[in-house]
């Protein structure tokens, strides 16, 4: 018999098979073997190449235009709490901004607070 490989959500040795599908007993993940690569989490940097996190606080490195808005988001303003998203058009951070409210911004307009 073949050894199975450890689950990928928990790393339990306990894995089984059950049809095609490999299942841990632990946390009852369910996977296929095939599906079984790693897949890698996307790493998401700021404009100067910090890493950014859930909940970081940054600030905006230029003036920003918003649709609907007669003034811009000008450059300094810092935005609390960020949220690592996978958003539309290669935003990939959604912030609520002091003055506009929520929105996706891009990581590279931003500068981690370190």
């Amino acid at each position: 018999m073949p050894e199975l490989p450890p689950c990928p959500s928990c790393g339990s040795v306990y894995t089984y098979e059950m049809g095609a599908l490999l299942v841990c007993p632990e946390c009852a993940n369910e996977w296929t073997p095939e599906s079984e690569a790693v897949v890698e989490e996307k790493v998401i940097k700021d404009a100067v190449g910090n890493v950014l996190h859930d909940g970081d606080v940054v600030t905006i490195i230029k003036d920003l235009k918003v649709k609907g808005f007669s003034n811009s988001i000008k450059v300094g303003t810092k935005v609390r709490n960020i949220r690592l998203v996978n958003g539309p058009d290669g935003h990939d951070i959604d912030a609520k901004v002091d003055g506009f409210g929520a929105m996706n911004l891009k990581s590279s307009v931003v500068k981690k607070v370190l």
